[in-house]
C-alpha cells in the first residue's frame, strides 16, 4: 500500500480522503470538528480511518485556523512599523463608502491599534530611490521596546518598499538580532505591489495570525509523527495550490481560505474529465454554502478579497479562488424575526452542539433538521449508521420554534426552511454567473459537500441549469480536491507604464528574477526541475480605469517587443468580460504577475465496479413539494449502482456521507468513473 492523503477541517466535520497509488482505491473517514482543539478532531479522524500512516507518501492539509484566528480576533499582539509620517495610513484605510445608504456602516477595526504603530525615519520614492536614509539607531531602539512591551509579532511596511525592499530587509535583520522571539513579517516578502493601505493590511494580517498558525503547524507535524508519518506534508493555499509547512509558517495569510478551495480544484478536474469544461461548483457543508465558477477547466482567480466581507472587511491583496459564500449550510439555524418572518442562517449550530437531530444538545432547528423531518435524510443510516439521527427531536424542535409560532404544520415549516435555504443558495449561484454576465444554462452544476446533493437538483431547476453532476465521495470532496492540487506560488511586481512606452527587455528581466525566486522556493519544497512550470501575466487597463485585467503573455510575446500582440489579447479579454472594447483608447500596464507551479503526479481513477447486492433497499415516504402528501420514493445505495445504471426521479440515493435527492422528471446515469450525471427534468 502506497498512500497520498488529504485532510480538510470544515466548520462541522473533519474529512480525510486517501488514494492508494498501487491499486487506485479510495478510502475516507469523517469525524466531528472540535473547534476547542482542532487536533482532537484530526487525531480522531486519523484513528478512525485505520490507515497505516507510515505508508503515506504525501499528506495535504487544509485548515480554517488562519481565517478563524482573524475573524475571532484571537491572534497575536502585533506591532506595525511604518515610514515616518505614515502612521495613520492603516487606521484611515480608504475613503470610499461601499454601502452608501447604510446608516449603520462601520469601518473595520484595525488589528493593530494606533498605540502599537511605530514610525522609523526612512523614505523612498515611487521609483525606489532613497529620499531619506534609514535611521538604524531608531530601528534598534524600537526593537528593544518591542521586547519590553511584550509584543508577540511585528509587521513592517515601508512606503514604496514594493519598488526597493532594502530598508525593510535592514530593519528585519535588526529585529531578528535584537528581538529574535518576535514573529516578523516584511511587506516585500508577502507581495510587491503598490496600494499602501491594502499592502499594509495584508502584512498586518500575516503577522497577526502568524504565531498561532506556526504553533498549529508545528503541533500538526508532531501529531503526524506520533502516527509514524514520515512523508511529505503540504498545506493548502487560498490560490488553489499547496506549499510546504515552512512556507506556510512564513506566509500564513496565504492559507486564509485553504479549506473551501480544494473542492473547486476537484470540480474543475472532474468536470473536464467528463467533458464539461464549464461548471458551477456548488459546495454545501454544515456551516455555509460556497459557489465558484469554472471556465475552460480553470477556476476563476481573484487578485484580492476581504476578511469579514467586502463592505467592512480587511483587504488581503493575494490571489484566491473566487468564491461566494452564504450562511446556508446544513447546520444553519432557522428562526423567526421580530415581524414574524421565517429566516435561515447565518448563525450555525456547527459541529457542536450541531443540529437537534444529532442528539448532542442542540436546541435550535436547522436545515439538516428540516431534511430529517421531511424524510429526505435516512436517519438510521447517517454517516453509514455510525451516527443515527433523532427524527422526533428534529420534528419537535421545528414544531416548537417555527410551526406553532407561525400557525402551520411541522411539514410546512420544514419545507419552508428548505425553500428559503434554496433561495439564498440560488442567489449565490446567480452571483457568480448572471451577475457577471454568464448564462448559468451554459454550465453544468457540480454539487458536493455533505448537504450538496440534497439541494442541488432544486437549485439547478430554479436557474434552468440542464445538467447536475454529483461526484464521487461528495461529502469528502474538498479533501479529495487537495489530492489534485499542485504546489503553487504567485509573485507580483508593480510596473506602471503606458504599454507603448514599456521596455520589454526590462520586463523580461523582472520576470526572470521572479522565476529564479519561484523555482528556488519550489526546489526547497522538494520539486524536481522537470516538474516546474511558469505562467506570465500583465495587469493591463485602459487609461482612466481603476481596475486592470490580468492578461496572459508568453516569453515570445515579451521577446518580440511587439505591444500590438499584447493589446489585441487585452481587448479580446475586455470584450469577453464586459461586452465591449475600446480599440482606440490608450492602455497601460500596472503590474507584472508570475505563477510558478510544481506539478504533482495526476491521480488516475479506475473504472468503478458495482458492489454485491441489490442497490434498491427501501421505499420511504418523502416530502418533496406538497407538505401534506409525501411521495413514496425508492431509496438506492449508491455504492451498488454500476456504471451505466439509470435512476429516474423522484428518488433518494444514499451513500456514506451524503444523500442525493432526485425530483420528478430528473434522470440520473452513473458514469464510468462513478459520477452521477443528472439531466434535470423538462419542467426545470
Amino acid at each position: 500500500m502506497s498512500l497520498v492523503l488529504a485532510l480538510d477541517i470544515g466548520g462541522t466535520f473533519t474529512d480525510l480522503v486517501a488514494f492508494d497509488l498501487t491499486n487506485g482505491s479510495i478510502h475516507h473517514a469523517k469525524s466531528s470538528t472540535t473547534p476547542y482543539d482542532l487536533a482532537v478532531g484530526i487525531r480522531e479522524t486519523l484513528a478512525k480511518s485505520g490507515l497505516p500512516m507510515r505508508d503515506a507518501e504525501t499528506f495535504i492539509h487544509g485548515s480554517t485556523v488562519a481565517i478563524n484566528t482573524a475573524i475571532e480576533r484571537t491572534g497575536a499582539r502585533t506591532a506595525l512599523v511604518v515610514t515616518e509620517g505614515t502612521r495613520d495610513v492603516y487606521s484611515i484605510g480608504r475613503g470610499n463608502r461601499p454601502e452608501a445608504y447604510n446608516l449603520f456602516f462601520e469601518r473595520p477595526t484595525p488589528y493593530v491599534p494606533r498605540r502599537d504603530t511605530h514610525e522609523i525615519v526612512e523614505r523612498l520614492n515611487a521609483s525606489g530611490d532613497v529620499v531619506t536614509v534609514l535611521e538604524r539607531d531608531g530601528a534598534r531602539d524600537l526593537a528593544k521596546r518591542l521586547n519590553a512591551d511584550d509584543i508577540e509579532s511585528v509587521a513592517v511596511c515601508f512606503l514604496h518598499s514594493w519598488a526597493n525592499p532594502d530598508h525593510e530587509v535592514a530593519v528585519g535583520e535588526i529585529f531578528a538580532d535584537l528581538a529574535p522571539n518576535v514573529y516578523r513579517s516584511l511587506s516585500h516578502d508577502i507581495l510587491r505591489e503598490y496600494r499602501e493601505y491594502e499592502r499594509t493590511s495584508t502584512t498586518v494580517l500575516n503577522s497577526y495570525v502568524g504565531p498561532r498558525v506556526s504553533k498549529y503547524l508545528s503541533d500538526l507535524e508532531g501529531l503526524l509523527e506520533s502516527f509514524s508519518f514520515g512523508g511529505r506534508l503540504l498545506i493548502m493555499q487560498s490560490n488553489g495550490g499547496t506549499m510546504s509547512p515552512a512556507t506556510a509558517k512564513r506566509i500564513p495569510v496565504a492559507m486564509m481560505e485553504s479549506g473551501p478551495v480544494g473542492g473547486i480544484i476537484a470540480a474543475a478536474e472532474v468536470g473536464s474529465r467528463l467533458g464539461y469544461p464549464n461548471v458551477i461548483a456548488f459546495d454545501m457543508g454544515g456551516t455555509t454554502a460556497k459557489v465558484s465558477l469554472v471556465q475552460n477547466s480553470e477556476p476563476d482567480i481573484a487578485q484580492g478579497y476581504f476578511i469579514g466581507g467586502a463592505a467592512s472587511g480587511h483587504p488581503v491583496m493575494l490571489p484566491v479562488v473566487d468564491i461566494i459564500e452564504v450562511g446556508a449550510g446544513g447546520g444553519s439555524i432557522a428562526w423567526i424575526d421580530q415581524v414574524g418572518a421565517l429566516k435561515v442562517g447565518p448563525r450555525s449550530a456547527g459541529g457542536h452542539p450541531g443540529p437537534v437531530a444529532y442528539g448532542q444538545g442542540g436546541t435550535e432547528p436547522t436545515v439538516t433538521d428540516a431534511n430529517v423531518a421531511l424524510g429526505r435524510v435516512i436517519a438510521e443510516r447517517f454517516l453509514g449508521g455510525e451516527m443515527p439521527l433523532d427524527v422526533q427531536a428534529a420534528r419537535e424542535s421545528i414544531r416548537q420554534k417555527i410551526a406553532e409560532p407561525l400557525g402551520i404544520s411541522v411539514n410546512q415549516a420544514a419545507l419552508g426552511i428548505i425553500k428559503i435555504a434554496i433561495a439564498e443558495m440560488s442567489l449565490a449561484v446567480r452571483g457568480v454567473s448572471v451577475a457577471r454576465g454568464y448564462d448559468p444554462r451554459d454550465f453544468a452544476l457540480l454539487g458536493f459537500g455533505g448537504a450538496g446533493g440534497l439541494h442541488a437538483a432544486e437549485i439547478a431547476r430554479e436557474l434552468h441549469i440542464p445538467t447536475l453532476i454529483v461526484p464521487r465521495v461528495p461529502g469528502h470532496f474538498s479533501a479529495f480536491g487537495m489530492l489534485m492540487a499542485d504546489l503553487r506560488h504567485d509573485y507580483v511586481r508593480t510596473y506602471y507604464k503606458p504599454l507603448l512606452s514599456c521596455d520589454f527587455a526590462d520586463m523580461s528581466r523582472v520576470f526572470d528574477e521572479m522565476i529564479v525566486e519561484g523555482k528556488a522556493l519550489l526546489a526547497d519544497e522538494g520539486t524536481a526541475p522537470e516538474a516546474m512550470a511558469v505562467q506570465r501575466f500583465l495587469d493591463v487597463r485602459y487609461v482612466g480605469q481603476e481596475f486592470p485585467i490580468q492578461t496572459p503573455v508568453s516569453d515570445d510575446d515579451l521577446r518580440s517587443g511587439d505591444p500590438a500582440r499584447i493589446r489585441r489579447s487585452f481587448d479580446e479579454l475586455h470584450d469577453r468580460r464586459y461586452g465591449h472594447q475600446a480599440v482606440n483608447e490608450p492602455v497601460e500596464v500596472v503590474n507584472l504577475r508570475l505563477t510558478v507551479n510544481g506539478r504533482r503526479e495526476r491521480l488516475t481513477f479506475p473504472r468503478i465496479e458495482s458492489g454485491a447486492g441489490e442497490a434498491l433497499f427501501a421505499r420511504n415516504p418523502v416530502v418533496l413539494d406538497d407538505p401534506e402528501h409525501p411521495v413514496e420514493c425508492p431509496v438506492y445505495d449508491r455504492d451498488k449502482l454500476p456504471p451505466g445504471s439509470k435512476v429516474e426521479g423522484p428518488a433518494i440515493i444514499w451513500e456514506y456521507a451524503s444523500t442525493t435527492v432526485l425530483l420528478a422528471g430528473d434522470a440520473m446515469t452513473v458514469a464510468d468513473g462513478g459520477e452521477m450525471i443528472v439531466t434535470i427534468g423538462a419542467n426545470a
